[in-house]
């Protein structure tokens, strides 16, 4: 596990979207892609605007390979929408072509079909190989969910890739489709991203592990043999 916490917001988006462009440039050095899942929150969003802003340029974007690791079962151009804030922030700034965009297919009958489907459309896209992100992205809610994996849900069990999850007890109530652990903890690299006071309390869950998965999802996340990255600011931190 990496913990590295920053002064600010500002700074905290500044210094991950750096390590995420070099893991970006690791991963296409070594393999000639790199393959990353976005998610949502307000951390993430300043997070995508530094990339956008500072890094548009030299990052091989024809390269990269962009999922989303949880949304909500809502359309691409909806205010909830994960992949909608990924797209207006970072992916319609840069150098990148549909053909490397994979979001959500939200646009079908049910979560439980997006879910299948967005699974089919993962591994196709790995295949031969096993499904292994270079890098995952996640924020924390202060329940202590990760992606839309919340508090004892049907889907902190689920063995599938993804899955189709219920609204959690935080707003808005929109059913979801998500990452699950088994896809998580493949990845070479899973970021957190977490910003201001009301985090305080779920990062210290995270860092010492002291609660079960069923209460904090968030502790389940422990990538093998890759790595735990945690990036705060210092209010989130605590000191």
């Amino acid at each position: 596990m990496e913990y590295h916490i920053c002064e600010n917001p500002d700074q905290l988006a500044a210094v991950a979207a750096s390590r995420i462009r070099d893991i970006a440039m690791e991963a296409i050095h070594r393999s000639g892609r790199f393959t990353i899942a976005l998610t949502g929150g307000s951390t993430p969003e300043r997070t995508y605007e530094y990339l956008a802003q500072h890094f548009a340029v030299d990052s091989h974007w024809d390269k990269w390979a962009v999922f989303v690791g949880d949304d909500r079962f809502v359309p691409p151009d909806h205010s909830a929408s994960n992949f909608g804030m990924g797209r207006r922030l970072l992916l319609s700034r840069v150098a990148i072509q549909e053909a490397q965009i994979f979001p959500v297919p939200t646009h079908l009958p049910t979560p439980e079909i997006a879910a299948v489907e967005y699974q089919k459309t993962i591994e196709k896209y790995f295949a031969p190989q096993p499904c292994i992100f270079d890098l995952i992205l996640l924020g924390i809610g202060d329940d202590g969910h990760t992606a839309s994996l919340f508090p004892r849900a049907s889907a902190l069990n689920a063995v599938s890739l993804v899955t189709s999850s219920a609204p959690g007890t935080l707003p808005p109530p929109i059913d979801r489709i998500t990452f699950t652990f088994p896809l998580i903890n493949a990845a070479h690299h899973v970021m957190f991203l977490a910003s201001g006071e009301k985090k305080r309390p779920v990062i210290a869950d995270l860092i010492q592990r002291t609660k079960f998965v069923t209460d904090c999802p968030a502790v389940g996340i422990a990538p093998y043999p890759g790595k735990l990255l945690i990036y705060v600011d210092r209010q989130a931190a605590g000191n």
